[in-house]
């Protein structure tokens, strides 16, 4: 049963690989772009991916749940929000990063709707990503975009956390437990 379970874990990885390999043999052009293209991708995720969890290692260690549930837990109120638009935009990286800090906070007990919005904020308003867009649309446009996204990322994360019920909150907790212990 045991040799089954690395077949499920990567089955999207072995569906892919033959979808290119397919490919290949169709259009060899075609075949070797896209392997191409996968190894790049593959190259990048690898260069993220192992210092971030490393980052999270140590901020897991170092930083005392205390110290989230004090900054981003139930009744932080405002600093809660504050802090999720903090390291929401002062983040690097593609959003995907994003996840498993996700899941760090949640396992540090940080309230749901800030988790929710630390990732709104990630995918919108990191500072690296507002400076581009400046440059390319303009200040005008960004203000607009940031004065529309905060409000309703928020607003959003607040929601779907109410929607959410007490089971669904208990297993996203014990899946961030599982995760990081």
């Amino acid at each position: 049963m045991r040799s089954v379970a690395p077949v499920k874990r990567f089955k999207f990885v072995i569906f892919f690989a033959f979808i290119i390999i397919s490919l290949y043999f169709t259009d060899m052009a075609e075949g070797i772009k896209a392997f191409n293209i996968s190894l790049s991708n593959t190259k990048e995720m690898l260069g993220l991916i192992p210092p971030v969890f490393v980052l999270m290692g140590l901020l897991d260690t170092w930083v005392p749940k205390e110290t989230f549930i004090r900054y981003m837990g139930e009744a932080s109120g405002v600093k809660g929000v504050l802090t999720a638009l903090l390291l929401g935009s002062a983040a690097a990286g593609p959003l995907y990063i994003a996840f498993p800090i996700a899941m760090l906070l949640i396992k540090k007990k940080a309230k749901l709707a800030y988790v929710f919005f630390f990732l709104g904020v990630w995918s919108t308003t990191k500072i690296p990503l507002l400076l581009y867009e400046i440059s390319y649309m303009g200040a005008r446009f960004t203000a607009i975009q940031i004065a529309v996204c905060i409000p309703l990322f928020l607003l959003f994360s607040l929601i779907i956390e109410k929607t959410l019920s007490a089971e669904d909150r208990e297993t996203l907790s014990r899946k961030a437990e599982s995760e990081f212990s």
